[in-house]
């Protein structure tokens, strides 16, 4: 008989390797989609004035991706599922990497009538649709990889692995910056392109490149990973099994409707709005914001190595937020509290003006609230969805959610444009969507969320 002793080491060596082989790739996989997806806030700055862009017309841009994204998430999703995560994972990297480079074309298109009967030009009716292919091509990824790794990690271990693995939205902006101001500062003029362009071309191949390696080397499952053996193979099903067994009190739902018609999924997709909102707000518009502190027209590059500041003081929290989650076992005041983090900070931006250091501040308390709720937050979904209702169910949470992404930049540009530049309003406004987002986090209490959702029509 295997003692408990030997199972333990069995099991955590097998989990070790399991962080070690995907977690960093993964964490690539990220980084480099999450540069396609924001690097449009640094490509404003010089696309902008070039195309003769307003900021509503990029505010609404640049959200427009999320439209996309909502429409496309729940069936990439499912797909994933269904197919497998290697060869879906690889189809999105691949799809949205061509999509980005062919951002250097934008103002190439003729649509004629097409363009009037929206009222646009020919180069923004190119920039909306090209920003929401970009989204549809993505649909799916973030949340594709929230479940893969629940064939992968039991609830205990996860939260960690979420918060490495979400590190990567830290750090493509933390590297991202200083790489995306250099591109467009000294790649301006070469071969007769502009900066942004030469931004879109350089930063796309990348995905292209990943999404094919994600086909060679990506394991669907612990019984395709050849750098298992058998012990640790059996180790890590039977933890997953332990833990699947664990959600029966919540209702062990495994199948797609069960997730729709779900009440706790929907109260958890406004929560994850609320923070969606604030979060690619600041995301979109920080280099502009950055850039409105006093640093030249022309110094991109200035403007990149602040936004380090912020990133990377942020990616540190992120970390550690999610490992005190996981060391405590406690998850809705690590994400409320994150939450209102981010509503001071949004608070301080408003209050700040054009001073740089309390709006550099201000800057990196909003970004480590938003990231620190990112960390903590997907456990909650994961605590009771199984099986195909968690395809769906973490799809639906992600796709609604990420409605605020479109919601957050377009309500900065609006404002702006309306002000003359002012955006305190905006600020305002985004605080107290967080602030509710807080709310509503507390109220979904962790014995509401462990209680069946049949419970919820009769005592709530």
């Amino acid at each position: 008989m295997v003692s408990d002793t030997t199972t333990e080491s069995i099991e955590e060596s097998a989990y070790g390797k399991a962080a070690r082989k995907l977690i960093p790739f993964l964490f690539i996989c990220y980084v480099v989609a999450f540069l396609d997806r924001v690097n449009v806030g640094f490509a404003k700055l010089q696309m902008a004035p070039e195309l003769h862009f307003s900021d509503a017309v990029y505010g609404f841009g640049a959200g427009i991706f999320f439209i996309g994204y909502f429409i496309f998430e729940v069936p990439s999703n499912v797909i994933l599922d269904k197919v497998g995560a290697r060869a879906w994972i690889a189809r999105i990297m691949i799809t949205w990497g061509l999509i980005s480079t062919a951002f250097m074309y934008v103002d190439q298109i003729s649509w004629g009538w097409v363009a009037q009967h929206f009222g646009c030009t020919d180069t923004e009716f190119t920039f909306y649709v090209l920003r929401f292919l970009l989204g549809a091509a993505e649909a799916g990824f973030f949340p594709g990889i929230i479940l893969y790794l629940t064939y992968w990690f039991p609830d205990h271990r996860r939260t960690k692995m979420v918060a490495l693995f979400m590190t990567a939205i830290a750090v493509s902006n933390l590297v991202g910056s200083p790489i995306s101001g250099g591109i467009m500062q000294y790649m301006d003029g070469a071969g007769g392109l502009s900066g942004w362009r030469w931004l879109f071309l350089i930063e796309g191949i990348p995905s292209i490149l990943v999404g094919v390696l994600v086909l060679m080397v990506l394991p669907n499952s612990p019984r395709d990973a050849k750098w298992l053996n058998d012990e640790e193979r059996d180790a890590i099903l039977s933890a997953l099994e332990r833990d699947k067994a664990s959600k029966a009190p919540a209702g062990s739902n495994h199948n797609l409707m069960s997730a729709f018609t779900d009440i706790r999924v929907w109260i958890l997709a406004a929560i994850y709005f609320s923070e969606v909102i604030c979060f690619y707000a600041l995301t979109f518009w920080m280099p502009t914001i950055i850039q409105e502190l006093g640093i030249d027209k022309k110094d991109f590059l200035k403007v990149g190595l602040i936004s380090i500041v912020p990133w990377g003081l942020a990616a540190v929290f992120m970390v550690y937020w999610g490992a005190h989650s996981d060391k405590t076992g406690e998850r809705r005041w690590h994400a409320a509290g994150a939450l209102f983090m981010a509503m001071a900070g949004l608070i301080v931006l408003a209050l700040a003006g054009k001073s740089p250091l309390p709006a550099i501040a201000a800057l990196t308390i909003v970004a480590a609230g938003t990231l620190g709720f990112a960390a903590t937050f997907w456990s909650l979904p994961t605590a009771f969805l199984t099986g195909t209702a968690a395809a769906g169910g973490i799809a639906l949470i992600n796709s609604i959610g990420n409605l605020g992404g479109h919601f957050g930049p377009d309500l900065i540009g609006r404002i702006r444009a309306l002000n003359g530049g002012a955006a305190e309003a905006a600020f305002w406004s985004l605080a107290a969507f967080a602030f509710i987002g807080a709310l509503m986090t507390l109220w979904v209490s962790q014995r509401a969320l462990a209680r069946p959702a049949s419970d919820w029509c009769t005592s709530n």
